[in-house]
């Protein structure tokens, strides 16, 4: 079974303030059947929380407004199923420190491909508590 096969019966939310981003993924999702929903800002996402349970939800670190580790930590113990993935180009180890008590499972750096995605997504969804750690564009965990 496929990644994106396991994804459409699934609702992702991606909030990201770069349109490209939130337009590439969308296309990507929704070619592939899978429900998805996109916005730019972190508390667009929270009126989106309001009418729709989320099991997969991937928000930039750095919005307009409220920065998605607030948003994380602001929706907390509401979402507790919900995998979290924190993508950033402005990682450091205090961030991932941070993420860790805030409930994120992955960070993925920027620049990303939607291969980095989807690895991520498989690993989260394959395997229970999984632990936060930086991917960077090759795959990498970031610092290793």
């Amino acid at each position: 079974m496929t990644i994106y096969q396991t994804l459409q019966s699934l609702q992702t939310l991606l909030i990201d303030d770069d349109e490209w981003i939130r337009n590439a993924m969308s296309i990507v999702f929704e070619n592939e059947g899978c429900p998805f929903t996109a916005v730019e800002t972190a508390e667009e996402a929270l009126v989106c929380l309001r009418r729709t349970a989320y099991d997969i939800i991937i928000c930039d670190y750095r919005l307009p407004g409220m920065d998605g580790l607030q948003f994380f930590q602001r929706i907390g113990a509401s979402c507790p199923g919900t995998v979290k993935v924190l993508i950033t180009a402005y990682g450091s180890a205090e961030l991932y420190e941070t993420a860790l008590t805030a409930g994120i499972h992955e960070i993925i750096e920027k620049p990303f491909s939607t291969t980095i995605i989807e690895e991520a997504l498989q690993r989260l969804l394959s395997r229970s508590g999984p632990a936060p750690h930086p991917i960077n564009e090759k795959g990498d965990i970031a610092g290793t």
